[in-house]
């Protein structure tokens, strides 16, 4: 496969499918790294709107338009829809040689993408390992964040890495097999991480603390920075000293005032058992009078 130079990744015309939180994100910084957006699918109202704040004048047009203008089309669907997209454009043929075409799921590697290699085209999954709004302050979060890098050969992942460091961010190759763990990884650790601290939040409301997000920011960002750091030995807490009868605390008032927060409650503090006694926080044999309290 023909190698494209670095220089000619500065002058594609791209085109945005669709204008969602990560798409519209995408395609500003996209521009903003030399890549002139030639048109957007904006079809829902959300979109619409976005498209006006972050690509403003780019033209509207659906998928097949939008592939037809472009150089370099990013698709940004929802994962249960992007096959189906890529087989429409592939199907009316949309899609030409030498033509890039980028996803951003990250459970899908480059074998989603095969209908628009058969056309010609040069697949690359780049996944952004980052959480976002859809608003502009997402473009500074790229410059800290990495994505995912999947491609059939190496070629083309030094096209998708080119592409990323364009961005400002910095690309991370992750073979084709393992997408799927990758992704619920990161889902696991992202998705759930908000889940946990919003939680944590309306229980201290529920405890009259007004300023519960106050109260637990200096927490929680030293509990991740120290979970990153050093791992399960940053493990502190109860479940970690084996304090079996204030865990019985909290399963009781859990039990009275939010006792749909207890199966997760108790999932978790399982595992932070295991995580402790596997540090050596938690002596072994204190580890099954803390499961046994937890059941």
């Amino acid at each position: 496969m023909e190698v494209i130079p670095a220089a000619e990744l500065q002058r594609l015309r791209a085109g945005i499918v669709s204008a969602g939180r990560v798409g519209a994100v995408l395609g500003a910084a996209l521009a903003r790294g030399g890549h002139p957006v030639s048109a957007v699918r904006a079809a829902g109202p959300n979109s619409r709107r976005r498209a006006d704040q972050l690509l403003p004048g780019v033209a509207r047009a659906d998928s097949d338009g939008v592939a037809r203008r472009c150089d370099l089309l990013l698709l940004a669907v929802p994962d249960d829809v992007l096959a189906e997209v890529v087989g429409d454009l592939a199907g009316n043929g949309s899609l030409r040689t030498g033509q890039i075409v980028l996803h951003t799921s990250g459970v899908h590697g480059v074998g989603v993408l095969e209908p628009a290699a058969a056309s010609g085209a040069l697949p690359v999954a780049l996944h952004p390992a980052m959480t976002f709004t859809g608003g502009a302050e997402d473009l500074e979060r790229l410059t800290s964040c990495a994505f995912g890098v999947t491609a059939a050969d190496d070629a083309t992942a030094r096209i998708g890495e080119d592409l990323v460091r364009q961005l400002g961010s910095e690309p991370v190759r992750i073979p084709e097999t393992a997408r799927p763990l990758y992704h619920a990884a990161l889902a696991h650790g992202a998705n759930h991480l908000l889940a946990l601290v919003s939680d944590c939040v309306n229980l201290l409301r529920g405890a009259g603390i007004d300023s519960a997000e106050r109260l637990i920011d200096p927490l929680l960002r030293a509990s991740l920075s120290n979970a990153l750091q050093h791992g399960a030995a940053a493990l502190t807490g109860p479940v970690a000293r084996g304090d079996v009868r204030t865990i019985g605390r909290h399963l009781d008032v859990l039990g009275r005032q939010a006792p749909e927060l207890l199966p997760t409650y108790r999932a978790l503090a399982v595992r932070a058992a295991h995580l402790a006694a596997g540090a050596g926080l938690l002596p072994p044999e204190a580890l099954p009078a803390v499961e046994k309290r937890l059941r």
